[in-house]
């Protein structure tokens, strides 16, 4: 068996390039990393690098060998700094999980209201989208996750932080500005930007059109909320988004109009029962309360 030790020896030769710099790398003598890398290659049956002219030329067994050992040090490096972390602040960093919309239209602003209370709190962010994001949650792999549905597990307490409907979004001198509430008629034989086919919303939005007779010109689409709120802004066509999206992105040639047929969008906040509660747990969620508070209201402004 390889001790640590040998390993040690191994990894110092390989990163300094020589036994005689590897020794002073290990605060050691040469003739130890020597007599070390030579019982490490007896124990294995098989020579790590090959003797040319007093140099040491790694194997391609070496080379494979020190990448494992360079994957076990950096998680070995990770929780030295976890350590170090935990010493400096007993809190830690806050590990949050969510849809990627929501890591741009809701959680910066709730991240803000943190910082104000906590100076100096750190937090780590995770953009994923279903089915992971409701499987990392499940297995308790994070501190607090928001979703746009109440997750039936047993092991989360589910908390619905806002409830609105998909906006208007068009380019800011569109001739449609002059209505203060779009219906489907509106766009009737109008470009029209689209989330991908599969999207639940884009399927909601189809169904909408579908059901009263509206053709409208469906010339591009996309996965990304964002990304159809720029093509909007440059005049590529008109699309309806999640309402979180369209307040972030909105101005700069970007101008919300209220949908005249409801389609829900809603944010709910995942907070794990199994796994111990972080000391910032409760100032982040009443963060992101008062961020969604502030959010319904600039939504309610849309209503003419």
């Amino acid at each position: 068996m390889l001790s640590h030790r040998h390993i040690e020896v191994f990894r110092a030769v390989m990163t300094a390039g020589s036994v005689t710099s590897a020794a002073a790398l290990l605060h050691t003598s040469q003739p130890t990393v020597s007599r070390e890398l030579a019982r490490v290659e007896q124990l294995l049956g098989y020579a790590l690098f090959e003797r040319q002219g007093g140099r040491l030329r790694p194997t391609r067994r070496a080379l494979a060998l020190f990448e494992a050992v360079q994957r076990a040090y950096q998680g070995l490096e990770q929780v030295s700094a976890r350590a170090l972390e935990l010493a400096r602040d007993d809190l830690g960093t806050l590990e949050l999980l969510c849809l990627p919309a929501l890591s741009h239209a809701l959680l910066p602003g709730a991240c803000a209201r943190l910082q104000q209370q906590h100076a100096g709190a750190a937090a780590s962010i995770t953009p994923q989208e279903p089915p992971l994001l409701d499987d990392w949650l499940q297995a308790q792999r994070f501190d607090l996750g928001l979703t746009e549905k109440a997750l039936p597990a047993a092991g989360l307490e589910m908390e619905q932080l806002m409830s609105a409907d998909e906006v208007c979004v068009l380019p800011s001198a569109h001739a449609l500005l002059s209505k203060a509430v779009l219906s489907p008629q509106d766009f009737e034989g109008l470009p029209f930007l689209s989330l991908g086919s599969a999207d639940p919303y884009r399927q909601q939005v189809d169904a909408v059109f579908a059901e009263h007779g509206v053709r409208r010109l469906l010339s591009l689409q996309t996965h990304s909320a964002v990304a159809l709120c720029e093509m909007v802004r440059h005049g590529l066509g008109v699309a309806i988004v999640n309402p979180l999206t369209a307040l972030a992105c909105e101005g700069h040639g970007i101008t919300l109009r209220r949908f005249s047929v409801s389609v829900p969008y809603e944010v709910w906040l995942a907070r794990p029962l199994l796994r111990a509660q972080h000391g910032l747990s409760g100032a982040m969620q009443a963060a992101l309360r008062a961020e969604a508070i502030d959010l319904q209201q600039r939504l309610g402004q849309l209503v003419p």
